[in-house]
């Protein structure tokens, strides 16, 4: 399994695959590795999700980091990490999360919104941390909250992200971005998230100059 600087440095964007099916799992991660995702979450509110983060462990775990997102409470925590989810994403700063998911050497991306609760998050042992909803805040608020978060924190915004507007973002501070319906919703074909899921690299990779 690769670690999260990693995951970070080859492709910082995690891929939420909220209302997957546990029979698309398998084909979904292939396309998103393939296309170089290393960060995959399955939200706790899809179908059955333990079970596709089971799959999708057995599938990609050697090669991503896979794990589940909206974790709500501790017995998710241990749920996630029995199913083989190496990776707790959260919409909210639950210090209680936070603290069982870094007693049990997960990675740890909690959602804040305020500087007090960054920092409440790094405090309880976040891995990382997600800006959460970004459509809510700005580039502006990310390069205000850099100038006081530590330096070697990943930072990554989520909501309403798109492969036309990272750039801002990133400019301002992010360190990488989660990604949900511009990359998956319900219903698209493992064809469809294949050229998503491109575009996406393919956008990151230009940003950076890497193209």
């Amino acid at each position: 399994m690769i670690d999260l600087s990693t995951a970070l440095a080859e492709l910082p964007l995690v891929a939420i695959l909220r209302g997957i099916r546990p029979d698309e799992i398998e084909a979904a991660a292939d396309v998103l590795v393939e296309a170089g995702f290393r960060l995959i979450e399955v939200p706790l509110n899809s179908p059955d999700p333990l079970a596709s983060i089971e799959k999708l462990a057995r599938r990609v775990g050697d090669s991503a980091i896979v794990g589940a997102g909206t974790v709500l409470t501790t017995t998710q925590v241990a749920q996630v990490e029995d199913a083989g989810g190496a990776m707790i994403v959260s919409p909210n700063t639950d210090l209680a999360v936070i603290t069982e998911s870094a007693k049990r050497g997960l990675v740890s991306l909690p959602g804040y919104f305020t500087p007090s609760e960054a920092f409440a998050a790094l405090a309880a042992g976040a891995s990382g941390l997600k800006l959460f909803p970004a459509e809510a805040a700005s580039p502006a608020v990310v390069k205000a909250q850099r100038a006081v978060l530590p330096k070697d924190v990943p930072l990554l915004a989520v909501g309403g992200i798109a492969p036309d507007n990272m750039a801002p973002w990133r400019q301002a501070g992010a360190d990488g971005f989660g990604l949900g319906s511009a990359l998956y919703k319900a219903g698209l074909t493992t064809q469809e998230i294949a050229a998503n899921a491109r575009a996406f690299a393919q956008a990151w990779a230009e940003m950076e100059g890497r193209a």
